[in-house]
């Protein structure tokens, strides 16, 4: 028999206050949650913001945009890192922070992407090859980082030849 049992883990960082941030990570943050703001959601009521930032020093943010036609809406993260990539091509993305402020649900742990901003955050780390910082929380509770897709994503699919 030749089966092999593999044991995958992830690292996160845990915060209890965004003052304990570093001051890149604690700006990114905010300006996720300021994204919320503007997000349309009439129909859950969870507002998500995100703000990447880039190889050049520019942040771009994003929010997710619903749509009565569900699922034609979009998530946050992909709104953000779409635009990213159609504004500033070939220009990497370093980290990328999502918040979110509900009138709803109060959650108890950071809110975490989907399986699709998932996979497409892998596209990137896999295009530019370098890890994406995931910072996931808000300004007002616990904040949770993480060092590349891979700590969400541990079996990520890569379409053949775009694999480096």
């Amino acid at each position: 028999m030749n089966m092999k049992i593999t044991h995958l883990s992830i690292k996160i960082e845990e915060y209890n206050d965004i003052a304990e941030l570093s001051e890149q990570d604690k700006t990114l943050l905010l300006k996720a949650w300021d994204a919320c703001d503007s997000a349309y959601a009439p129909y859950s009521k969870f507002n998500v913001g995100a703000a990447v930032l880039l190889a050049n020093g520019v942040v771009v943010t994003g929010n997710n945009q619903e749509n009565a036609a569900s699922p034609s809406g979009l998530c946050a993260e992909r709104v953000a890192m779409y635009y990213a990539s159609a504004q500033y091509p070939g220009i990497a993305m370093k980290a990328i922070a999502v918040a979110v402020k509900s009138e709803v649900v109060q959650l108890e742990e950071p809110a975490s992407p989907c399986g699709s901003c998932r996979q497409v955050m892998a596209e990137y780390e896999n295009l530019y090859q370098t890890k994406l910082r995931i910072i996931l929380g808000s300004p007002h509770a616990k904040i949770q980082i993480l060092d590349g897709i891979s700590s969400l994503l541990p079996l990520t699919f890569y379409a053949e030849g775009l694999k480096k």
